[in-house]
């Protein structure tokens, strides 16, 4: 090959290498020279639950639960707490809709159960309904002796177990 040429070769691809280099890295400012610039903190992480939602609405209320005596479905003063409590907090979300879930203890008859349930389930509905909740974003459910929160026979367990229990759906 022809020696001139490969000269002109080697220099074109050193001087194209060369056009390709990184840039100076910036050096540090001289002592004595202050530079000041403004940072903006990151925005803080919300923490706590999601506004609207069912962890939300526990850590709202007073209690998502409202219990019952045996055989009962009536809603007493303390029940009535509770239930204004999440009232109050159906209102802060109008669009929010609930299920009040009926539960009893585990004596008497299944179909006895289930019915006990519903009362007790609707008993939480109308007093809600009572306060100001529209009725159409309530929705009842009677689960009877079928999911009990306490599992064992005696009467500290039968008392968790005789229960309405809110549940936020959307």
């Amino acid at each position: 090959m022809n020696r001139p040429i490969l000269i002109a070769g080697l220099a074109a691809v050193t001087l194209s290498l060369g056009a390709c280099a990184s840039k100076p890295k910036q050096l540090p400012p001289e002592p004595g020279t202050t530079t000041t610039t403004q940072t903006t903190p990151p925005p803080s992480q919300p923490t706590g639950p999601v506004p609207g939602s069912q962890a939300d609405f526990v850590a709202s209320v007073i209690s998502d639960t409202v219990n019952f005596d045996t055989d009962r479905y009536n809603i007493d003063a303390s029940d009535q707490g509770i239930l204004q409590s999440q009232a109050s907090w159906l209102a802060r979300y109008p669009a929010k809709r609930i299920t009040i879930e009926g539960h009893c203890d585990e004596r008497g008859t299944r179909d006895y159960n289930i019915a006990l349930g519903e009362r007790r389930a609707n008993a939480a509905k109308n007093y809600l309904v009572s306060l100001g909740v529209d009725p159409s974003r309530i929705t009842v459910v009677s689960y009877g002796k079928e999911r009990p929160l306490a599992l064992g026979s005696d009467e500290e367990s039968w008392a968790k177990n005789r229960r309405a229990v809110t549940v936020t759906v959307s």
